[in-house]
Parts: C-alpha cells; sequence; structure tokens
C-alpha cells in the first residue's frame, strides 16, 4: 500500500466518524428529549476530541510527507485529494486538543441554552454562555490565522470557504451598500401600486407537509437517502446517502415553511449530487459555504420565486388546501407577487432577496467589530438596533428575540459564517444566468415542474466537481469570467424594476 492509499483509508474511517458527528446533532435539532441536552453536550464534545485524535495523529503527518514526495505519479483527482487532506491535517493540527473539546462542549451548551432562552428573551441567561463560547473561538481563530499567516478573522472565513478574505467581502458589501438603499426605495414604491391579493388561512400543518413533500421531490430530493422534518431553525445535514433536511410551519402562513423546505432542498441536491466515488474523502465534500449557499439560493431564489415555477406550484398549492382554480388568490401570478414582495423586516430568514443581504451586511459589521476588540458581546443589543436602523430603518430596542437574539449562529459558535449567505446569493445569480444561456427551454421545463435539465447541469458543473478546485476557479469555469455582483444586479433589475 503506498503512503497515499493509506491516507485514503485513514480518512475513509474519519468520513464515518463525520457521519456519526453529523446525525448527532440532527437528532439533537429535531428529536432529542430536552433533558438529554447535557448528556448530548459532552458526548459530542468525546466525538470532537476523537476526530481531532485521529486527523491530528502523527503517522497521519508522516504519510503526507511521503505523499507529498510522490504527488507526481497523482492523478488530478488525486493530488486534489492529498491538498484537502493537508488542508484539514493544518487547520487541525493548529489547535490545542483539548481547545477542540471545550469549544465543542460550550458550542453545544449555548445553543441549547439560545433555544430555550430567546421565545422569552432571557439575554441574561444566555450572554454567559455566549462569551465563554467566543473566548474560545477568538483562540480558534488565532492558533489557525498563526499557522496559516492570516489575522484571526480571515482564518475564520477561510475555514468556511478556501481563500475568502475580508478585504474581498469589504470590497463586494460596499458595492452592495451603495446600491441596495436606493434600489429598495424604487421598489417599495412601485410595489405599492399593485398589492398582493390575501391568502385565506388557516393552513393546516399536516396539508402544509404534504405540500412540501410534493415539491421538493420535485425539485429532484432523493427520499430513499434523506428525509425531510421539523426543527426550530431549518437545516440541511447529515452525509450524501443520508442526507436530513429540516423546515418550521406555522398555520397561519405556508408561504415561508415552503420557500424553506426548498431552500434546504437546494443544499441537499448539492450534497446527494456529490462525486459518488469520492464521497469519503475529503475531495469528495463540499467545495464551501458560499458554494453551499448558492444551490440553496439558486433553487429558491432564482427558481422556485420565479414566475416559471410559481406557476407550476400553483396547482399544487391550490391541491393541498383545496382552493378552486378559477380563484385569482391562488393563481400563478399572486403566487409570485407573495414571494417577490418586497418590505423591511426584522428576521434574516423571512427576508426578500432585495433586503437580505443588508442583513447580512449588518451581522458581518457586527462580527469584525467582536474580533477587532471595538465591540463587547454584553453591548451587542445596541449595536444590532444601530444598525438596523441604518440599513433597514427599523428598530430593535426590547425586542431581542427579532434582533440579536434570531440567529442560531453565533451561540453556535459559527462566526465568519454570514458572509457566506450573500456571496453565495451572488455566485447563484452568476450561475443562473449562465445555465439559462446553456440550457435551451429552461423556463418552459420548469413551468412543466421539470427539473432534470437544471439539476443535471448543476451535477455537471458544480455538485460533481466536488473540491477539485477552489470557488474562485469553479466560477469561472462555468461562467467565463470571476465572481462580481453584476450578474446579481442585474436579475434584481429584470424581476422588481423591469422596463
Amino acid at each position: 500500500m503506498t503512503p497515499y492509499e493509506a491516507l485514503e483509508n485513514s480518512f475513509r474511517d474519519i468520513s464515518h466518524l463525520l457521519h456519526v458527528s453529523a446525525v448527532l446533532y440532527w437528532d439533537e435539532a429535531t428529536m432529542m428529549p430536552l433533558g438529554g441536552g447535557s448528556a448530548r453536550a459532552n458526548a459530542m464534545a468525546a466525538l470532537a476530541g476523537i476526530l481531532h485524535e485521529r486527523i491530528t495523529a502523527p503517522e497521519i503527518g508522516d504519510l503526507l510527507d511521503q505523499a507529498r514526495s510522490s504527488a507526481d505519479d497523482l492523478g488530478v483527482w488525486e493530488r486534489a485529494n492529498l491538498h484537502q487532506m493537508e488542508r484539514t491535517w493544518s487547520q487541525n493540527t493548529a489547535l490545542p486538543h483539548e481547545l477542540v473539546k471545550a469549544i465543542q462542549l460550550a458550542a453545544t451548551t449555548c445553543e441549547q441554552t439560545w433555544r430555550a432562552c430567546r421565545p422569552s428573551e432571557d439575554w441574561t441567561t444566555v450572554l454567559p454562555k455566549l462569551e465563554s463560547l467566543f473566548k474560545l473561538q477568538r483562540e480558534v481563530a488565532e492558533y489557525m490565522g498563526e499557522q496559516q499567516g492570516l489575522a484571526p478573522y480571515d482564518a475564520l472565513l477561510d475555514s468556511y470557504e478556501e481563500g475568502l478574505r475580508a478585504n474581498f467581502v469589504d470590497e463586494t458589501f460596499a458595492d452592495l451598500k451603495a446600491f441596495l438603499p436606493g434600489f429598495l426605495e424604487k421598489v417599495l414604491e412601485r410595489q405599492a401600486q399593485k398589492p398582493p391579493l390575501p391568502l385565506p388561512g388557516p393552513f393546516p400543518l399536516n396539508q402544509q407537509e404534504q405540500l412540501g413533500l410534493k415539491l421538493v421531490q420535485t425539485l429532484g430530493f432523493d427520499f430513499e437517502h434523506g428525509r425531510l422534518d421539523v426543527s426550530h431553525h431549518p437545516f440541511c445535514g447529515g452525509v450524501p446517502d443520508d442526507t436530513r433536511i429540516t423546515t418550521r410551519y406555522t398555520e397561519d402562513d405556508f408561504l415561508h415553511a415552503l420557500m424553506g423546505s426548498l431552500h434546504e432542498t437546494g443544499h441537499a441536491l448539492y450534497q446527494q449530487g456529490l462525486p459518488a466515488q469520492w464521497r469519503e474523502q475529503p475531495v469528495g465534500e463540499a467545495l464551501g459555504m458560499a458554494i453551499h449557499e448558492s444551490q440553496s439560493l439558486l433553487m429558491e431564489m432564482q427558481v422556485c420565486r420565479g414566475r416559471s415555477f410559481l406557476n407550476y406550484a400553483a396547482g399544487a398549492v391550490r391541491e393541498a388546501f383545496g382552493a378552486s382554480a378559477d380563484d385569482p388568490v391562488w393563481s400563478g401570478e399572486n403566487l409570485h407577487r407573495h414571494y417577490t414582495r418586497v418590505e423591511r423586516g426584522y428576521i434574516r430568514v423571512d427576508a426578500d432577496e432585495v433586503t437580505y443581504p443588508l442583513h447580512i451586511i449588518l451581522r458581518y459589521e457586527i462580527e469584525k467589530q467582536l474580533f477587532s476588540g471595538q465591540l463587547e458581546l454584553r453591548d451587542l443589543p445596541d449595536a444590532w438596533d444601530e444598525g438596523m436602523k441604518s440599513l433597514l430603518g427599523l428598530s430593535t430596542a426590547g425586542n431581542l428575540k427579532d434582533g440579536v437574539m434570531q440567529d442560531v449562529h453565533w451561540f453556535g459558535g459559527l462566526f465568519g459564517y454570514f458572509p457566506s449567505y450573500t456571496l453565495g446569493a451572488i455566485t447563484a445569480a452568476q450561475l443562473f444566468a449562465t445555465a439559462r444561456r446553456e440550457i435551451d427551454g429552461l423556463s418552459d421545463s420548469i413551468e412543466r415542474g421539470d427539473f432534470t435539465p437544471l439539476v443535471g447541469w448543476l451535477r455537471s458543473h458544480v455538485h460533481g466537481q466536488g473540491r477539485l478546485m477552489n470557488a474562485d476557479v469553479l466560477v469561472r469555469n462555468v461562467t467565463g469570467e470571476p465572481l462580481t455582483t453584476a450578474a446579481f444586479k442585474s436579475h434584481l433589475q429584470a424581476r422588481y424594476l423591469p422596463d
């Protein structure tokens, strides 16, 4: 057995442990009884420690040295896999073993506390947990930054998207920050002239669930290798052959739950479409979170909020709720008005695609202040309120549930993740513009509920590429140009302010 083959065996075992970790997280978010929290936190911390020991074992380092010396004998995929093995090893060896276990325990405990405290806006109880977690996360960022020669926050960005740096995010977000406020005002003025017709509820949860299952399957989700459940915060987890997606329902509104399910299906299609022959190796994993978010937002924003899909989906919606085909309330046109309705709102996950980047810019600017030491965690509610007033003209003073406590990310230790959402939206627009040019009759196939051409194109150009190349190269290869905001802004203009 060559050193490279020995590495493949080791990383195959590591992938199986990561599978266990993913399902444990899914179970905690969907099925675990409340009293199991402490035991689950300890179990996940122990598993994180085992994974860290396996990845940082001295023999892995020795094998990497040996495999590197004969890399010229490897194929393209094998060389890319070796690079990803080295990246994984480098990231993990940068961190002390006890810190890895400590941060997993702190993250699980803090997230559980957040779930319990958010409904009552109990900031006082969750703040100490968040402070402990952030202190550890800062240590992680510093260790990783030192190892890679990066600023701590850049090291976090890089952990979610290889090669991503704050200066690129700064430039991209500055462009959007200059464009969106004026554009938003024009859209609000235009839409005020023709609001959507109200949808009469309530919408029974079982009927919403059946509607969601039908449309999720229409997009191409493989239920033999996945499932759809309910959680406090929608997510996609698991592994390609065991994919778990979640949503959440309310009886007075089916629109958000349905689109949340379709958003997570975009993630799941990417996961289920990763290269089968490399699924137990690092090169067979998803490329990064900006690309992952591009796949969910391509499906949700570019496709499922478009006229073609909503003309198709209107029939399934009417069938689910027993509505008449002659009633304009249930037409594809009225659903389109609802799903492209722009308004200033407090909640990121419910935001339209015009205001959504402003929510992300708020979180990004706060994160940078936290890591630079300009802002303390105890001052987050006030900083959030000021940012919301500046970017969206809304105040969250005295409204922590819809303010700083609305997202799970920081309370789960995911600092540096938020930029991925808007970078994903920009990438989605650029990819879908290319798909429309290259796939004949794409709009017609979507209006028939036939996603085979689109998913096939994505499998070939994105999903099946795994981590063969970084995101910048992938986007250039597929679209013929580097990532810019041009396609995203053109998309918004065409959808919301057409000539």
